[in-house]
Formats: structure tokens, C-alpha cells, sequence
């Protein structure tokens, strides 16, 4: 993914609440949420390399993946695709473990990369960017993800962590849908220096982002109970931003 807010209230009814973007070039083949028959994974797939940007797995665990853009950061000779490492930590028995192994000496192999993963206790933010890699507990509340680390405050990330935060338990997919499909770009005095030139900052400043070749593949919306029962909707867009597809799965927890 490339846009991510989300609530995390261990404490409560509904641990997670997590809204976020896809976006990607509209010609890599890509397959709808759904559940994997090779895995025990609900989430869409990259039909190119076979990872995947969200999923969730049946013991109410959830994983999501936003790339980090910054060309100071060299990729890795070989570096594997970053979509494996969401289906990766969720076919681990030990999610915490397999971070902390990441966060020791494998997560350097890949190219920079934030990765989400929460359970119905408690949440990681893995981090790998020009500054090193780290691994941290988050803190509850209401949190953004974009293509640099945890809540850094790009003008898109900041629209829709506001539309997250100012939104009740009823109405905050409504919200969040508003913010996440806006396709308003930043003024440029507000634009990120991702070293990619203004020209392409523009384009991408956009939370909906609208393009023939590339732009916004889908919007997502995942809650994640107390039980660990987890609900992910899908909407689904082609070029030009015209709408696909949606799709809702549920899983009931079997832990």
C-alpha cells in the first residue's frame, strides 16, 4: 500500500481500524481479495511477484506493507519482492520473533519498506530507510503511513488521519473513503523531497491518485475484533480512477 491510517485501541471492542490505499502501475496483474487456496490468507495478491500489500491470516493476525520512497536508499543487489514479507510474518508461529528477526539482519536485503502487523494485543511498526532499521511498539491512538515512516506528516497522511480521528465508530469508513479517494494535489511548498523531482511529487501528493499507466489500484477498509475475527473491504479501480469491483470477506477466528 502507499496511504495507511488506522485506530489502534487494544483495549477495547475493536483493537484495529485501518483504512489505506494500493496504488501501483494498472498493467501489473493483480488478483482481488480473496481467499488464497495456497495459504491460509485472506488479501489481494501481486500476481507478478506473489506477495501482497494486506492480508490477514485465520488466528487474527493482520499485516500491511507501504514501500519507502527515498532515493538516497541504494535497493540491495537481488532484493527480493517487499509483498513477501506480509505473507511471511503471517505464516509464522511467532510473529514477534520473526520481527525481531527481521529487525536484526534480514530486513536489510530488501528495499525500503514499512511493514504493519497487529494482533488483537498488540501492534509492530517495522521501519527500513535511509535512517537504519527499526522495529517499535505503537502506541494506541490514531496513526498515518505513507512511503517514508510512521506518521510523517505528508500533507496526505495528515487528511486522512484526521478524517480517522474525527470519526466515530459509525461513520468512519464514510470518512476515511472521503479522504482516501480525494484527488486534490498539495500546494508545492507543501510537497515532499523524495528526490523524484516536483513534477512526479505532485502526482503522487495526491491520496487519489488518478493516471492512465498508474495510479490508484484499490481502497481498503480491515477491523479486527477483541476475538480476532478480522472484515476486509475492497474497492477495486482502473485507469483513470474508474471503479471495478468491490468485495467484502470475514473470518472468524480460529485460534
Amino acid at each position: 500500500m502507499c496511504l495507511i491510517t488506522f485506530r489502534w485501541s487494544p483495549d477495547s471492542h475493536t483493537p484495529l481500524r485501518l483504512a489505506g490505499n494500493r496504488d501501483e502501475f494498472h498493467a501489473r496483474p493483480t488478483a482481488p481479495l480473496s481467499a488464497w487456496s495456497d495459504k491460509a490468507l485472506l488479501g489481494g495478491r501481486d500476481l507478478e511477484a506473489g506477495g501482497t500489500w494486506l492480508a490477514a491470516n485465520r488466528y487474527g493476525i493482520m499485516a500491511a506493507l507501504t514501500n519507502v520512497r527515498d532515493t538516497t536508499l541504494p535497493t540491495p543487489p537481488n532484493a527480493p519482492s517487499r509483498g513477501e514479507l506480509v505473507a511471511g510474518v503471517l505464516a509464522s508461529d511467532d510473529p514477534a520473533a520473526w520481527l525481531d528477526t527481521m529487525a536484526s539482519h534480514q530486513a536489510e536485503r530488501y528495499a525500503g519498506f514499512n511493514l504493519l502487523v497487529a494482533t488483537t494485543h498488540q501492534c509492530w511498526h517495522l521501519h527500513r530507510g535511509s535512517d537504519g532499521i527499526s522495529l517499535v511498539n505503537v502506541s494506541p491512538g490514531v496513526h498515518g503511513l505513507s512511503n517514508a515512516s510512521l506518521n510523517t506528516p505528508w500533507p496526505k497522511l495528515q487528511a486522512v488521519r484526521c478524517a480517522m480521528q474525527g470519526s466515530n465508530n459509525h461513520l468512519w469508513r464514510p470518512a476515511t473513503r472521503q479522504a482516501l479517494q480525494n484527488p486534490g494535489q498539495a500546494a508545492d511548498h507543501l510537497l515532499p523531497d523524495t528526490g523524484v523531482g516536483v513534477t512526479l511529487e505532485r502526482q503522487l501528493s495526491a491520496a487519489f491518485i488518478v493516471g492512465e499507466q498508474y495510479g490508484t489500484r484499490a481502497t481498503t477498509w480491515l477491523t479486527l475484533s477483541h476475538r480476532g475475527d478480522v472484515a476486509i473491504t475492497e474497492q477495486r479501480f482502473g485507469p483513470l480512477g474508474r471503479f471495478t469491483g468491490e468485495t467484502t470477506l470475514t473470518a472468524l477466528c480460529q485460534r
